[in-house]
């Protein structure tokens, strides 16, 4: 099984038109495009009923202490957690693909609702990162694309997965989240496939 994407080159950038934010020289950050890029994927195995996608970041810090700070970064040797941006299942595997923006197009104050133009969207975790905030807060399911801390020391790495399932319809409902799709997809996994991208906020890394 393969996944690839014509947006972006694998373990490469990805462009600002699929991120959540980019840098703005005022603010540090400024909402982006964030239309979810094109993937494709191929030798599905026979027998696969189904699909599950997985779109995360593999080092966000898990201290927030300096996080988003003036005249700090965030160091490299923080302890690191996985961030979802995307969790998608019970699509279909002979659609063949996704096609650019048709799961977002744009920042949605408060997240996009559960609906989804084909499978089911689970939360992505800009839901927690929003909590309090009386602007943002809200149930953000679907696809929000990087947004990494603009201090950060790191570049961070993103992965999507898709895993092919010898069911229907996956063992999650409502607003399940991105470690639910892992914990329902074992012992259903056919075969997977990933392909990674980075991204970073910080001025110094972008140069």
């Amino acid at each position: 099984m393969r996944v690839s994407s014509p947006s972006f080159q694998p373990d490469s950038p990805i462009p600002e038109t699929y991120a959540f934010c980019v840098p703005d020289p005022e603010t540090h950050a400024t909402f982006a495009p964030n239309l979810n890029p094109e993937l494709r994927w191929s030798d599905v195995p026979e027998g696969t009923r189904s699909l599950a996608l997985i779109f995360h970041d593999s080092v966000v810090p898990t201290k927030p202490d300096d996080v988003n700070q003036e005249g700090r970064e965030v160091p490299p040797d923080l302890p690191r957690a996985d961030f979802f941006h995307w969790v998608l299942v019970d699509v279909d595997p002979s659609m063949g693909g996704i096609d650019e923006g048709v799961c977002s197009d744009g920042v949605v104050p408060k997240g996009k609702g559960p609906g989804a133009p084909f499978g089911r969207h689970g939360l992505n975790d800009y839901t927690g990162w929003f909590a309090g905030d009386p602007d943002m807060e809200g149930q953000y399911y679907g696809y929000d694309g990087p947004c990494p801390p603009w201090n950060d020391s790191l570049v961070h790495w993103y992965w999507f997965t898709v895993y092919a399932l010898d069911v229907d319809h996956l063992d999650v409902e409502g607003a399940f989240t991105g470690n639910d799709v892992r914990a329902a997809v074992e012992g259903h996994v056919l075969a997977s496939a990933e392909v990674s991208c980075t991204y970073t906020m910080n001025p110094r890394l972008r140069e």
